[in-house]
């Protein structure tokens, strides 16, 4: 696939454990094509399906692009391409997720990293701080003003991690059936939980996973749940406390405000796609003024095609 084009164009893709972003800029940030598909994480899918899931994403959005204002026609290469994913932990994935996508020849400027730099771009224009994702997992990064960074490996319960999606999932599940047979607290999760997967019962949601007529997976949707039960409720509102204390930890501090006074906390209201953009058009030394229109013209069409479950996920720098 080739890109012909009046301007450069920046292809930009945050790929997560639960959805996957992909837009097509151009040097002037205007917003030609937003996609969005499922998780591209090659934890989950293994490297291949992930690059094919993104090359299927990648046709979506030349076909739905602008072709009319802005030359884009049906066969792009981009000028500049960040692909930041969520299970691009390691450098050895990393090295093999970019030799892959570049024979692909997508764009002659291609960076695959991990998705938290797609964060961190998005909640500040300094180039440095502190990143940490709540979304299906769990990750951070830091980078100093010198460009030091400090990262984690994010592999999962073998490398210490909890707080995702996943983990509060499997939290609410098990707070369900400890109020339910009363080993624990009364929990208001124990009729909102087996609800939510029209069950009546926590053993209902239990036993359908068991038997593997219930995804495992599925339990990454209970997120949106506990925090709606939090405020009144004992065990969800501990499971978003916990989330917390680990979102600080990652943070490098044990109560961010408590620690480092100076520090600003930001509850990031855009998704990371428009950090990975922004970085595509730094590359490109876009200025100030085409920054603000891609980051107003990413909202708006992030607004559009809204999953309520990417929102109640959270993502926070």
């Amino acid at each position: 696939m080739s890109v012909a084009q009046q301007a450069p164009v920046v292809l930009a893709i945050d790929g997560g454990n639960v959805k996957t972003d992909l837009a097509l800029v151009d040097a002037d940030g205007h917003v030609l094509s937003l996609v969005r598909g499922g998780s591209s994480s090659p934890h989950v899918l293994g490297p291949d399906r992930c690059v094919a899931l993104l090359g299927d994403l990648l046709r979506d959005a030349v076909a739905g692009s602008q072709a009319g204002d802005t030359g884009v026609t049906l066969q792009p290469v981009a000028d500049v391409a960040r692909v930041l994913l969520a299970g691009a932990d390691l450098p050895e994935e990393m090295a093999a997720l970019q030799q892959a996508i570049a024979a692909l020849g997508w764009a002659p400027r291609l960076v695959v990293e991990n998705d938290t730099l797609a964060l961190l771009r998005t909640g500040t224009d300094r180039g440095w701080g502190v990143a940490v994702v709540c979304g299906g997992g769990i990750n951070a990064i830091g980078i100093a003003p010198d460009g030091r960074e400090l990262r984690y490996p994010s592999l999962g319960a073998i490398t210490g991690d909890w707080g995702g999606g996943f983990d509060v999932g499997v939290a609410a599940l098990g707070a369900a059936h400890r109020s339910a047979d009363r080993r624990g607290p009364r929990s208001t999760l124990e009729r909102a939980v087996p609800r939510y997967f029209g069950f009546e019962t926590p053993l209902d949601v239990a036993r359908a996973i068991h038997f593997k007529q219930l995804a495992v997976e599925r339990l990454a949707e209970l997120s949106p749940v506990v925090y709606a039960e939090a405020p009144g409720d004992e065990a969800a509102g501990g499971i978003i406390q916990r989330v917390a204390d680990e979102v600080c930890g990652l943070a490098i501090e044990q109560r961010v405000r408590s620690r480092s006074p100076s520090a600003t906390v930001i509850v990031s209201q855009d998704g990371p796609i428009v950090g990975a953009t922004l970085l595509g058009l730094d590359a490109l030394g876009a200025g100030a003024a085409a920054i603000a229109r891609a980051r107003a013209g990413l909202q708006r069409a992030i607004a559009d095609a809204g999953s309520p479950l990417a929102q109640a996920s959270g993502s926070r720098v």
